[in-house]
């Protein structure tokens, strides 16, 4: 059965363009674990490599030549055997320039595997793209990889052989909820929107995550099945997670529950401290390399008064299995379906649902009808001693002098504003204003996942997004 490609559209054309350019191209495909890499270009090449191999885990430098050679012998009968990687890559070159006229494609995936202790890996394939691929116009080098850190250091952001011979580079990211709904759609799921922001809430928008889901079951179901059953596919998933994203790994993780450990973010200072990491350049390093992969988001307060970036987890798998699954203590197979409409799980959803927002900000904007304005996305905390730890996490500032203050709530039926509440929010509208300093509009704006109930006190919201307006 033909495979389907879901989504992907701006990401299928690209590959096309490169594919079909009259230059050597050198491509650089990285994402995170699971996200579907190689399905995507497995799927754009359609068989057509000339030469593909994949890396392996965890074996010795020898073992990885040994498995080159094999991958090139079911191609050329007379390959030779190579004894190291400069070896291999002229083997290569070799065999590449016996084919045919025409555009030559060679695939290497998971490729931070074969890059071995002491095996000069990397200058090897320096050595092949720099003194004989990229000479040439007919050689598409496709090169991918989840070891996200291994990817920039050691080739995005290559300093020596490699510096600028990356022709292009794709950052797979997950699947928005418009992608998501087109996945369950098309596979026959009976999903409502709602029960697919959830599942988003739990997953993100991981497509291998989503191809376990069995559609005779809830998400709910689902869930349990997968995270809490003694064989559930997911339930140890987070702890190989970050080992197959970065070297090192115990140190992002530690960067990571820093993150995690306030609702709101943390700036650079709490993360050292919290973390207990070196202020240092290779902290930098691995911060950038997280928000690369979208675990966090970095954002500067609306009013600058403070020149420091805070710091926020924002990928919904991770906050739920620190919220959620870490909880199961009791190692009990049903146990999102107890903790549904619990305190444990109305703190949760919360949080989860400004995630699911925070990670669709051009749909919120398409929403409110501003997608091809100038924008700037801050966050807010006001200082005002009256409104003390008051955060505003959305706040969109506009060109046209408006500023779109929102505020994400998630709940069971339509958001009911109490005069409490409009007291708390009108408070923020005007602790804000004082705080920016500015003459612009501030726009009150409520997400949703059911929109906002009309009472005596709903005329404070002079803007509204319902979840169903960011697929």
């Amino acid at each position: 059965m033909e495979q389907q490609v879901i989504g992907r559209e701006e990401e299928i054309r690209r590959f096309n363009e490169y594919l079909n350019s009259d230059r050597s191209e050198f491509i650089a495909v990285y994402g995170r674990r699971r996200v579907g890499k190689t399905y995507l270009i497995r799927n754009v090449i359609a068989g057509k490599a000339d030469f593909s191999i994949s890396g392996m885990s965890n074996v010795t430098t020898k073992e990885q030549l040994i498995n080159f050679d094999m991958a090139l012998g079911l191609h050329w009968a007379e390959a030779p055997k190579s004894d190291n990687w400069i070896e291999a890559f002229h083997n290569l070159e070799q065999y590449l320039s016996k084919r045919r006229k025409g555009v030559k494609i060679v695939f290497i995936d998971e490729m931070p595997w074969m890059d071995t202790p002491k095996s000069h890996f990397i200058s090897a394939l320096e050595h092949f793209w720099n003194s004989w691929a990229s000479e040439r116009n007919d050689i598409k080098l496709i090169v991918c990889g989840s070891a996200t850190n291994w990817m920039l250091s050691n080739v995005i952001n290559n300093h020596g052989g490699l510096h600028n011979r990356v022709t292009h580079q794709i950052v797979l990211k997950p699947f928005t909820l418009s992608e998501c709904r087109r996945y369950f759609n098309s596979f026959g799921f009976p999903y409502s929107e709602r029960e697919i922001i959830e599942c988003y809430m739990v997953m993100g928008g991981i497509p291998y995550y989503l191809s376990l889901m069995d559609k005779k079951f809830s998400v709910i179901q689902n869930i349990d099945r997968l995270f809490f059953d003694e064989r559930g596919e997911l339930r140890n998933e987070s702890n190989n997670l970050f080992k197959s994203l970065f070297r090192k790994s115990e140190d992002y993780e530690a960067i990571i529950k820093a993150i995690s450990s306030k609702r709101k973010g943390i700036v650079r200072s709490e993360i050292v401290e919290t973390a207990k990491m070196n202020n240092n350049a290779r902290l930098t390093k691995m911060i950038n390399e997280l928000e690369e992969c979208g675990f966090i988001r970095s954002y500067n307060d609306l009013s600058g008064k403070s020149r420091q970036t805070t710091y926020q987890l924002v990928d919904p798998f991770v906050h739920f299995d620190y919220s959620i699954a870490q909880k199961n203590k009791n190692n009990d197979e049903q146990f999102w379906t107890h903790t549904i409409l619990t305190p444990l799980y109305n703190n949760w959803c919360g949080l989860a649902f400004e995630m699911v927002c925070l990670n669709h900000i051009t749909e919120i904007k398409r929403a409110l009808g501003i997608s091809g304005m100038r924008c700037g996305v801050f966050t807010w905390r006001s200082t005002d001693d009256e409104l003390p730890g008051a955060q505003v996490d959305l706040v969109i500032d506009r060109a046209d002098r408006t500023i779109n203050l929102c505020e994400m709530k998630y709940t069971q039926g339509e958001f009911v504003i109490t005069a409490k509440y409009e007291k708390e929010l009108l408070n923020k509208v005007s602790a804000m204003m004082a705080s920016v300093g500015t003459r612009k509009t501030i726009r009150l704006t409520m997400i949703t996942n059911d929109g906002v109930k009309r009472n005596k006190h709903s005329s404070v919201v002079m803007a509204e997004v319902k979840a169903n307006e960011i697929f």
